[in-house]
């Protein structure tokens, strides 16, 4: 998964350019997009209209905070969806977590991590429950409550997730969406920021911003054919369980360089290009 895109709830006449647009994964947001008065029609249109959905993308659905007037009513409406998939804003620990999984059994949960003390508690949230697929930061509120600007200081923020997402088995995470959705510059330049640091695919808040996330996140050409041989090589050689060799362009490899090598080769399968 590449892309996820953020659509207002309460705007019902987005939903489906939202999903032809194109995305892996379509979030229909209840919290920051959402004015207060128009919290309880949003959240009746959002259910309304994943319950009809057939298509092959993936829907979710950002929730409102622990601790808001409007969390219950929202756990409550998507308890009646079938696998619903939940954004959880704001998750400061575990108990966050399993409380949404008490009344949402069968959902799988989507962490953001928002605050200085989520993101000391970061593993511990990924590990919360296995109904948990991933973690992600709300770069936004994490910034304010960090007291930094610019992506320098959310760096160790950002190394933080990926590490304790890698730990807790849920793969790489998604990097944050970039609020200036005229920049395409800017875009791909902290799509390729994000990348180094370990993350694959990022949210989105307007259809336009897709192509570049996608192109930003795909591996070159060079690097899935440097896998791909490396992991000829490996097992040609048999060593894939333990040993050294080294391929005719003159660089050693070991088994432990298989798994990144699988993982781009597992990640070119999945795009669509």
């Amino acid at each position: 998964m590449l892309t996820a895109l953020y659509v207002p709830a309460n705007r019902p006449d987005r939903f489906a350019k939202a999903v032809a647009s194109g995305p892996d994964l379509v979030v229909f947001d209840l919290e920051d997009a959402v004015p207060v008065d128009d919290k309880a029609d949003a959240r009746g249109w959002a259910i309304a209209w994943i319950a009809a959905f057939t298509g092959r993308t993936s829907v979710e659905v950002r929730v409102n905070a622990p601790g808001t007037p409007w969390i219950e009513d929202d756990l409550a409406a998507l308890a009646a969806v079938p696998d619903a998939r939940v954004r959880l804003p704001k998750v400061e620990s575990a108990d966050d977590v399993r409380r949404v999984l008490d009344q949402v059994p069968s959902a799988k949960i989507t962490a953001l991590i928002e605050s200085p003390l989520g993101l000391e508690r970061a593993f511990e949230i990924a590990t919360a429950d296995p109904r948990v697929v991933a973690v992600a930061l709300g770069e936004a509120d994490l910034s304010s409550s960090l007291g930094v600007d610019g992506p320098e200081g959310l760096a160790w923020a950002r190394g933080r997730l990926v590490s304790a997402s890698r730990a807790a088995g849920l793969g790489a995470p998604m990097l944050s969406v970039y609020p200036f959705v005229n920049d395409e510059e800017g875009l791909r330049r902290t799509c390729l920021e994000g990348r180094a640091l370990g993350f694959v695919g990022r949210s989105a808040i307007h259809p336009r911003q897709l192509p570049a996330i996608v192109e930003s996140f795909t591996p070159s050409a060079t690097q899935v054919a440097d896998a791909a041989a490396l992991i000829a090589a490996v097992e040609k050689a048999g060593v894939a369980e333990g040993g050294v060799i080294v391929l005719p362009d003159g660089r050693m490899v070991d088994p432990a360089m298989l798994g990144r090598a699988r993982e781009i080769i597992d990640l070119m399968s999945k795009i669509d290009l």
